[in-house]
């Protein structure tokens, strides 16, 4: 069968209004204690699978969960086993699941990449969990006679090495599991839960806290995008593609928020976070047309928590990557420890915020829900894909046009305060370019930059022009991801038709990798110059970013040149 649950971390600030709520006459509190195996090496975990045997009650149950959309449903198939064989196990330390179940059941396809046979000679249990449980059923009576059923629980407990049982990890969480009815009043009632509690969303389940437990992990590595997971073929309608692609977009953004709010301050956490909330900009803008489902207050939300997020990274990217490989090029050093105190909010507040939050549900509604029920059900995106993308290639075109009718921006209006750079030293240093990784800087920004030419006004609007060419071009190559696999069917199956879309994106991704470098480097500069006013060790950044700007500009204007004069193929 499949599952289909929501997952929250809650605050400890809500805990005792979420418990008055939990424990009422009603409700029922059981321990749960549960066993997990797999191989040495993690092969099912690997798999997105979870193998255990857990003790509900008096009875014992052997449940695996695998598939499903990477979000909220998975597929699971629980077997009650026999309580005397169980406990005859327990007591001779031999207890270990039984594989041969699994040979005709709704998860016999998951497992198909393994030998049971051999796979039950290799499995062993790597830890166990103990957890006190809280359930509460919450029933509607929905309309057409349909009575919705939710079951709450509430889960406190640890997790515990299976070879060393003073490694633990604590478990506080809540999830609320669509038992029967309509999946919309599943989503309400979690919006309701969030709003009153301030829950936070999380993918992360119980197996893999127990995997980065036994590994000595704190959080699983961020994930990037993964394009092979768009599910999408030529036959898909207009509302469909659009939800495949916001599903393709939370596929990264979740798991990297559920890094965050669970503690991690890992960059790469933040960075991938971010990068997945601007593709989801742009699927939602460019794609607005695709669905009448699509709700506009979403991307306010998302521009504030990118926008925040980003100023964060920023100056924590230059704190601790940027100014090391500048002291290695022999630069003073500059301490930027004061400024990364001032920022008054961090990563977590700004995912852990309550509207954030609140819009991540409603996403994960929207691509949940039927497309096939909306007016548009009978168009085919691939009829309108290339349009689409033609007209973002044209609002680039106007971008770049908008700013070329501008001066360049180069040494006439950058203050270089530094002269003592040459251009062996700026060719040699390496600085870390994870901060290129198609990620475009905000426009806040902008809004703090104090210019001291006389020209500031002509600059600060130059440099929101570039702001908005850097926006179009993003979006432009976000877009033609998703739509490259139904175009290329579309066109032919030829080698030929599939090497064009593969020259397009490459250009995109060059020009935009560009571009990105180009202003970073512009905003790495201010920062250096604006700190320069209390620390004259930043004139040396302010210069060796201001030097670099002629050639980000020239590369820039190449790279560009060539999207703009490029067909769509």
């Amino acid at each position: 069968m499949q599952e289909i649950e929501l997952k929250f971390l809650v605050p400890e600030s809500r805990l005792k209004g979420l418990m008055r709520q939990a424990r009422v006459k009603s409700s029922e509190v059981t321990q749960l204690a549960a066993h997990y195996y797999d191989t040495p090496d993690q092969q099912l975990a690997e798999a997105g699978i979870g193998l255990r045997i857990r003790k509900e009650g008096d009875a014992w149950v052997q449940t695996v969960k695998a598939g499903g959309d990477g979000i909220a449903a998975r597929l699971e198939h629980n077997a009650v086993l026999d309580n005397e064989q169980v406990q005859a196990m327990l007591d001779n330390n031999t207890l270990m699941p039984d594989l041969t179940i699994y040979k005709n059941t709704s998860v016999t396809p998951a497992l198909a990449e393994f030998k049971l046979k051999k796979l039950a000679k290799n499995l062993t249990q790597l830890y166990v969990t103990d957890v006190e449980r809280t359930t509460r059923l919450l029933v509607d009576e929905g309309d057409d006679e349909v009575i919705n059923h939710i079951e709450m629980a509430y889960d406190y407990g640890e997790i515990i090495h299976g070879n060393d049982e003073t490694q633990r990890a604590a478990i506080q969480e809540i999830e609320f599991e669509l038992v029967s009815g309509d999946i919309d009043f599943l989503f309400a009632t979690a919006k309701t839960w969030c709003k009153r509690y301030k829950l936070c969303l999380s993918t992360v389940t119980k197996a893999e806290r127990g995997g980065l437990l036994i590994t000595g992990q704190l959080h699983s590595p961020a994930v990037r995008a993964d394009l092979s997971q768009l599910n999408i073929d030529k036959k898909i309608s207009m509302p469909a593609f659009v939800r495949a692609a916001v599903h393709n977009c939370l596929l990264q953004i979740l798991p990297n928020s559920s890094a965050i709010v669970a503690g991690s301050e890992e960059d790469d956490h933040a960075l991938q976070l971010y990068i997945g909330i601007t593709r989801l900009q742009a699927a939602l803008q460019a794609f607005a047309s695709y669905s009448d489902e699509i709700n506009p207050d979403w991307l306010p939300i998302l521009k504030q928590t990118a926008m925040l997020l980003n100023e964060y990274r920023e100056l924590a990217h230059l704190a601790s990557h940027i100014e090391p490989n500048l002291q290695q090029q022999g630069a003073p050093t500059v301490d930027w420890a004061t400024d990364m105190d001032a920022l008054k909010i961090t990563p977590k507040d700004a995912v852990s915020a309550n509207d954030f939050q609140l819009t991540l549900l409603e996403l994960i509604a929207f691509t949940m829900s039927d497309p096939s029920l909306e007016p548009q059900a009978d168009q085919l995106a691939i009829d309108k894909l290339a349009k689409t993308l033609s007209k973002q290639q044209a609002k680039l075109g106007k971008a770049v046009q908008k700013l070329q009718s501008k001066k360049d921006l180069g040494s006439n209006n950058i203050n270089i305060e530094s002269n003592d750079l040459k251009d062996d030293d700026l060719q040699s240093v390496d600085l870390d370019d994870s901060d290129l990784e198609n990620v475009e800087s905000k426009s806040d920004d902008i809004e703090n930059i104090d210019l001291e030419d006389n020209d500031s006004e002509h600059e600060l609007h130059e440099l929101h022009e570039l702001h908005e060419l850097h926006e179009q071009l993003t979006t432009l190559l976000y877009i033609s991801e998703f739509a490259t696999p139904l175009l290329d069917k579309k066109k032919s199956k030829k080698k030929k038709a599939k090497n064009e879309s593969k020259r397009w994106l490459k250009r995109l991704v060059k020009a935009q990798t560009a571009l990105t470098q180009y202003r970073n480097h512009i905003m790495y500069q201010q920062r250096y110059q604006l700190k320069s006013e209390t620390d004259s060790n930043a004139l040396y950044g302010a210069g060796w970013f201001a030097a670099m700007l002629t050639r980000d500009h020239k590369r820039s204007e190449k790279r560009l040149a060539k999207v703009i004069d490029s067909s769509i193929f």
